[in-house]
C-alpha cells in the first residue's frame, strides 16, 4: 500500500491521479470490512480488485463512485474526472430500441458542444490576452475541446455500432425494442453505454457474467487500448489477468497494493503468506515462552522484576495477522459410478426449429466415454438448446442416441429452483452425502461459500445465486457417469471454481460443459464444439487451441444465422409417391385418412410449441430471486414438463402413422 502524499498540480504530475483514497474505513453493525485504507488510482491503471466473497469489493466500488459513504476517510476525485460504474444488478429501461438506448450515452455531447462554441465566441471577442482570466478560459476551452474530440463526438453512430457488435449484437438487433431481450443482453446494452461515454475511471463489477467468449475477448482489447483507468471485480481469472497491471487485495480488513497483474500477484501473495506464517509461528513461540516464564516465577520474590518486565512486554506485543486463505486446495471427488457404454452421446443430423427460426440443423457428433468437451459460441446459438435435446426436455428432428447404462447429472439454473425449501443448507447436502464424504460436509460447504452460520440457513431464504451453488454441491455428491453442466461457474468465486474444476478433472465419467469461462475450461476439456450460424463445428484440442484456430480459420459463415433454410413442408397429396392405380373410392378414403393424420400432427405440434413457450416463461420467472420460493411456479413447471413429455411421445406416434400413409 502506498501513501498519497500531497496532491501536486496536474502539470507537474507524471501520472494523472484519477482517484485518491485516504484513511478509508467501512463498518457494518460495528464490524469492520476494512480499515485505514489509502491508495491512488492513476491514469492507465488496470486494477484487479480481489478478495474472498463478502470482503467488501462491491462496497468499495460503490464508495469510489459516490453511491455509498464510508464510515471514515475521504475519496478525492478532481472535478474534471468522470466515473463510469457497472454494478452486478441494475434497474433497466424497456421503452426504447437498442440503438436509441445506446445513443443516450451521448446525451451530454450536445451540451458540451454548446459550451465549447460559447467559449470559442468569448475568446474571439475578448482582447485581454495577457490576463489570468483569459489564460484560464484558454485552459478550459482546450480541456473541453480535447475531451470532446476524444469522445469521438463527430462519429457517434459508428462508435455505437462498433461497440454493440463487439458485445455480441447483430445489426438486425439495433432497431429491436430492448424489452425483447433477456436481462443478460440488456446488461450488455448498459455496458455499451458506459464504454461509449469514455469515462476517466471505469468501475466494473463482474462485467463478464453475461458475456460469451468472443465478447469477453473484445472487452479485453477495448480496455487495453481505449480505456483510461479501470478498477474491476471479476471471477474470470483469465480476463482479470489479461486486463490487469495492478492488484488490490482486501484481506484481514486491510487493502494491500500489489503493483503487478493478477497471475504475478498470486505468486507474491503466496510468498507473503509464507513469511507471515513463519513470523506468526515465531511470535507464538515467543509468547508461549513469556507466559511459561511468568507462570513459573510468578510467586518468587527474587524474579518479581523480571516477571513484571515479561508481563509488560506481553501486553505490548501486536499479534501478527496471517492473510485469509481460501479452500482452493480442498479436493473433492465424485462418488464411484457405473461404467457407461463406449459412446454416451451420438447425434445424427439433429435439427431444432422454433417456428420459422432454425436454431441448428445437421448436427452430427459423437462423444466418447471419458471425454470432457465444451460447448461454446455466442449466446442464442443453441448450446443450451442442444443440451435440452440431450435431456429429452424438448422435441427435435434427427437421431440422438443416449448410450448404455448412462446416468446423467444435469446442472442448469432451473435445477436450483427445485430444491426442498423446508431444509437447511446442511440438511440438503447431508441428505445426498454417502460414506466418508459426510465427515467433510462442513468443509465442502465452506469451499462453496456456505461456511459458518450460512450452513444453517433455510433454502427458502437463499438468493438465486446461493441456490445455484447449493444445487452444484448436490450434483457433486451424486453417483453419475455423464455430467452436463450449463454455465456452472456463473455464481462461483475462484476458489469454488477450482474445487469444481479439480473434481471434474478427476471424474472418470463423461462431461459436457457449456461455458464462456476460458480459465475454467483450460486444461479441463479436450474437445470443443463451436455453435454458430445454425451449425456445430468440432475442434480437437483444448480451449486455447480452439481460440488460436478461431483467429486463423475463417468462420464467418458460421456466424451468420442461416435464415434461408427452408423448413420441410407437411406431406400433402402433391408429394404422394407414384403408386399403382386404385379406384376412386379407395383414393378418396386414403386422402381422408391423410388429412386427418396431418391435422393430428399439426395440433400436436401446436400444443408442444405452446408448452415449450410456457416452460421458457416459467424458466425466466424462476430465475428471478423474487420468485425463488414461489411453489405455484415450481408446481406448474413440473406439471407442464410432464405434459410436454407425454405430448412429444404422442407426436412421435402420430408422425410415424403419417409417414406410413405417405
Amino acid at each position: 500500500m502506498h501513501s498519497n502524499g500531497n496532491v501536486l498540480p496536474l502539470q507537474f504530475n507524471i501520472e494523472k491521479e484519477m482517484v485518491s483514497v485516504e484513511g478509508l474505513s467501512v463498518e457494518f453493525s460495528a464490524k469492520p470490512l476494512f480499515t485505514d485504507a489509502s491508495f491512488v488510482v492513476n491514469d492507465r491503471d488496470r486494477i484487479a480488485l480481489v478478495g474472498k466473497n463478502g470482503a467488501g469489493k462491491s462496497t468499495l466500488l460503490k464508495i469510489l463512485c459516490g453511491m455509498q459513504q464510508p464510515t471514515r476517510g475521504t475519496v478525492s476525485i478532481p472535478s474534471d474526472t468522470t466515473i463510469g460504474y457497472l454494478p452486478q444488478v441494475m434497474i433497466l429501461q424497456d421503452d426504447t430500441t437498442v440503438r436509441e438506448e445506446a445513443q443516450k450515452a451521448f446525451s451530454h455531447v450536445h451540451e458540451m458542444k454548446e459550451r465549447i462554441d460559447h467559449m470559442n465566441q468569448e475568446l474571439a471577442e475578448r482582447t485581454d490576452y495577457e490576463s489570468e482570466e483569459y489564460l484560464a478560459l484558454v485552459e478550459r476551452f482546450t480541456q473541453e475541446h480535447d475531451r470532446y474530440m476524444m469522445m469521438g463526438a463527430d462519429n457517434c453512430e459508428a462508435e455505437i455500432e462498433r461497440t454493440l457488435m463487439g458485445l455480441g449484437f447483430l445489426r438486425t438487433d439495433f432497431e429491436r425494442p430492448t424489452s425483447e431481450f433477456s436481462g443478460g443482453w440488456r446488461m450488455r446494452i448498459e455496458l455499451a453505454k458506459i464504454l461509449l461515454q469514455k469515462p476517466d475511471v471505469l468501475l466494473l463489477d463482474e462485467p463478464t457474467n453475461h458475456l460469451d467468449i468472443e465478447s469477453i475477448q473484445w472487452l479485453e482489447q477495448f480496455l487495453a487500448q481505449s480505456a483510461k483507468a479501470v478498477v474491476l471485480v471479476s471471477h474470470d481469472r483469465a480476463f482479470i489477468n489479461n486486463v490487469s497491471n495492478r492488484t488490490l487485495e482486501i484481506s484481514c480488513g486491510r487493502i494491500i497494493d500489489y503493483k503487478v497483474k493478477y497471475d504475478e500477484y498470486v505468486v507474491l501473495r503466496k510468498e507473503r503468506r509464507e513469511q507471515q506464517l513463519r513470523a506468526y509461528e515465531n511470535q507464538q513461540k515467543e509468547v508461549a515462552d513469556m507466559k511459561d516464564f511468568i507462570e513459573r516465577f510468578r510467586y518468587k520474590a527474587t524474579k518479581a522484576v523480571q516477571v513484571q518486565q515479561k508481563i509488560k512486554q506481553l501486553e505490548k506485543i501486536v499479534p501478527i495477522e496471517v492473510d485469509e486463505v481460501d479452500n482452493a486446495a480442498m479436493h473433492l471427488k465424485f462418488p464411484p459410478c457405473l461404467r457407461s457404454g463406449d459412446y454416451p452421446i451420438i447425434c445424427e443430423d439433429v435439427r431444432k426449429d422454433y417456428g420459422a427460426h432454425t436454431v441448428f440443423d445437421h448436427v452430427t457428433l459423437t462423444i466418447k466415454r471419458g471425454e470432457k468437451v465444451a460447448f461454446v459460441g455466442k449466446n442464442g446459438e443453441g448450446k443450451s438448446t442442444l443440451v435440452k435435446c440431450i435431456m429429452n426436455e424438448i422435441p427435435f428432428d434427427g437421431n440422438l442416441k443416449i448410450g448404455h447404462n448412462i446416468q446423467i447429472g444435469y446442472f442448469a439454473q432451473n435445477q436450483a429452483q427445485l430444491l426442498d425449501e423446508s431444509l437447511t443448507v446442511f440438511q440438503t447436502i447431508d441428505y445426498v452425502a454417502k460414506g466418508d464424504i459426510r465427515l467433510k460436509i462442513n468443509d465442502i460447504l465452506g469451499a462453496f461459500m456456505f461456511g459458518g452460520e450460512a450452513s444453517d440457513k433455510k433454502v427458502k431464504v437463499l438468493s438465486g445465486g446461493e441456490r445455484s451453488r447449493l444445487a452444484m454441491i448436490r450434483l457433486l455428491l451424486e453417483p453419475v457417469n455423464l455430467l452436463i453442466l450449463d454455465e456452472p461457474t456463473n455464481h462461483l468465486d475462484m476458489p469454488s471454481k477450482d474445487v469444481l474444476k479439480e473434481a471434474i478433472k478427476a471424474f472418470d465419467g463423461t462431461a459436457i460443459i457449456v461455458s464462456h469461462d476460458r480459465e475454467f475450461l483450460d486444461g479441463l476439456v479436450t474437445k470443443v464444439y463451436e455453435f454458430g450460424g445454425g451449425k456445430v463445428k468440432e475442434h480437437l484440442g483444448g480451449i486455447y487451441d480452439f481460440l488460436q484456430s478461431r483467429q486463423i480459420d475463417d468462420l464467418s459463415e458460421l456466424q451468420r444465422t442461416q435464415n434461408n433454410l427452408s423448413t420441410p413442408s407437411s406431406p400433402s397429396t402433391q408429394n404422394i409417391p407414384n403408386t399403382p392405380k386404385i379406384n376412386y373410392a379407395e383414393h378418396k378414403e386414403q386422402q381422408k385418412r391423410l388429412r386427418k393424420a396431418e391435422r393430428a400432427v399439426e395440433e400436436s405440434e401446436r400444443k408442444i410449441n405452446d408448452m415449450e413457450r410456457r416452460l421458457k416463461e416459467l424458466d425466466e420467472l424462476l430465475m428471478n430471486p423474487v420468485n425463488a420460493s414461489n411453489m405455484e411456479y415450481v408446481t406448474e413447471y413440473t406439471t407442464v414438463k410432464k405434459a410436454l413429455d407425454e405430448e412429444v411421445e404422442r407426436w412421435e406416434k402420430l408422425s410415424e402413422e403419417l409417414e406410413q400413409l405417405t
